[in-house]
């Protein structure tokens, strides 16, 4: 058996036993993050204490009690359950409180009109980053976040996004449908197709321009040969390696593959994504333009690859170069047509330079080629909002102050934990040395801090979604 064919069967038997499959009467379940309940558990611990300190003995009993041993019990029955149609909460808190405000705690995939994944980057050690991923599902009014940290994650994310369309998820949550993986077998994959370890690839930086300039020597209506297959297969690990955490080896993995197959467009794609993930991990500006480089060589052979385009373009916005993002929204619709990302897009271009007037008429155009319900639903909302934008200068006033006042929260939130970060060292501090002022400085600043902390975020809660159109009332 040739080392190709050896490497393809391993790659097959990998796919194979990582695929996860579930029957819609099984369900699956992950816990919620623990964010928000170990901010409860931290508050309620600070004010027990405080209570302790002013010798409310019985007070802060109750709260310590609360916080160590209802919270925690609490957090742990508080799950997020799909049962082959719906996502669900359960758990008694959020049963409370979807049962309190009168809203849904079930979300149909039919009803599904976003799904967006936040990349949070965390440790780097031996040329791994740890990333945490978030997804959220959108739809109905309803927002439900899963969070990575383990095998449920991925049985989730195996179950549920394949069975959305493309258009509903974002250029993170389509890696993460499609490169999602087991690290340990990644790992063996990699190990399979002889890519070195971190340590070996330490030169590799110093010798990418002469692949990212090299013009190619074949062309994709190329007749497929045993080279294609071994790229294909070279660009499916370099993508999971990429999910996985280990860039350099990504970056070596999809380089051996574009020297298989250099006109391929989604190869160079994900080459400069792979670039772009190294650059973030080693802080290199030198990687970064060379990313944008591959970029562009990308955007050369795409040709009328409609889907992709407008995946450049999403990806030039999330990158902060807004003039190329606009120029790829604006060629797309010309070199391959109308695409419902396209349009969308193109909106989001026209909303960032003022021009209401386009961003309606690029959502109707996303609402006329949207190919499911709940994405017409989407855009179709999009539409209304923005249309009573344009048309209603009370609502304007009204959205304008909302999200102004948003911005000053948020900023406020920021200076307030400053303070908290001045005042905890100064209650420590008091404590040891036993001095009454000092350490009485350090509650009383320390305890305003939290409260305005807390106050400035429930009123963010509150402000974060947008005016209803029917409480602007008629004169």
């Amino acid at each position: 058996m040739s080392d190709l064919d050896y490497i393809k069967a391993r790659g097959d038997s990998f796919e194979k036993s990582s695929e996860i499959a579930i029957p819609a009467s099984t369900p699956i379940s992950i816990r919620v993050s623990s964010h928000n309940y170990l901010t409860a558990i931290f508050l309620g611990t600070f004010f027990s204490a405080f209570f302790f300190y002013l010798e409310i003995d019985l007070v802060g009993v109750i709260l310590f009690c609360t916080s160590w041993i209802v919270i925690p019990f609490f957090e742990f029955n508080d799950r997020i359950v799909f049962d082959g149609r719906r996502l669900s909460r359960a758990g008694l808190i959020p049963r409370f409180w979807f049962w309190f405000n009168g809203s849904r705690r079930r979300l149909k995939l039919t009803d599904i009109e976003q799904v967006e994944t936040q990349t949070i980057r965390g440790l780097r050690r031996g040329g791994r980053v740890f990333y945490r991923y978030r997804t959220s599902f959108c739809g109905r009014g309803l927002r439900i976040t899963l969070v990575s940290g383990g095998e449920d994650y991925r049985r989730m994310i195996n179950a549920l996004l394949p069975a959305l369309a493309d258009n509903i998820l974002d250029i993170r949550s389509i890696d993460l449908r499609d490169h999602l993986a087991d690290p340990k077998e990644t790992l063996m994959r990699a190990e399979f197709a002889r890519i070195p370890s971190t340590d070996a690839l330490d030169g590799l930086v110093n010798d990418l321009r002469e692949h990212v300039n090299r013009r190619p020597y074949t062309s994709a209506d190329d007749i497929k040969s045993e080279n294609d297959v071994k790229a294909d297969d070279l660009h499916s690990l370099a993508n999971e390696l990429r999910v996985a955490g280990h860039p350099l080896r990504a970056l070596e993995a999809i380089r051996r593959a574009i020297v298989l197959h250099p006109a391929d467009a989604r190869l160079l794609f994900d080459f400069a994504r792979c670039l772009r993930s190294l650059a973030g991990s080693e802080r290199d500006g030198r990687l970064e333009k060379m990313s944008l480089i591959a970029m562009r060589l990308a955007e050369r052979r795409a040709e009328t690859d409609v889907d992709l385009l407008a995946r450049f373009g999403e990806f030039y916005f999330q990158l902060g170069e807004w003039r190329r993002a606009a120029r790829v929204f604006q060629y797309a619709p010309d070199r391959a047509g109308e695409s419902f990302r396209g349009a969308c897009g193109m909106a989001e271009m026209a909303l960032r330079e003022g021009k209401i007037a386009h961003v309606i008429h690029h959502f109707s155009t996303a609402n006329r080629v949207a190919e499911t319900p709940s994405l017409r639903r989407w855009s179709k909302g999009e539409v209304d909002y923005f249309s009573h934008l344009n048309s209603d200068d009370e609502y304007m006033e009204m959205e304008i102050s909302r999200v102004n006042l948003l911005e000053t929260l948020e900023t406020s939130k920021k200076t307030v934990l400053r303070i908290l970060y001045l005042a905890f060292p100064v209650l420590v501090f008091g404590l040891v040395l036993d001095d009454t002022l000092i350490a009485n400085i350090g509650w009383a600043v320390s305890t305003v801090s939290l409260l305005i902390w807390v106050g400035i975020q429930m009123s963010v809660k509150l402000l974060t979604p947008r005016i209803p159109f029917d409480l602007i009332g008629e004169d």
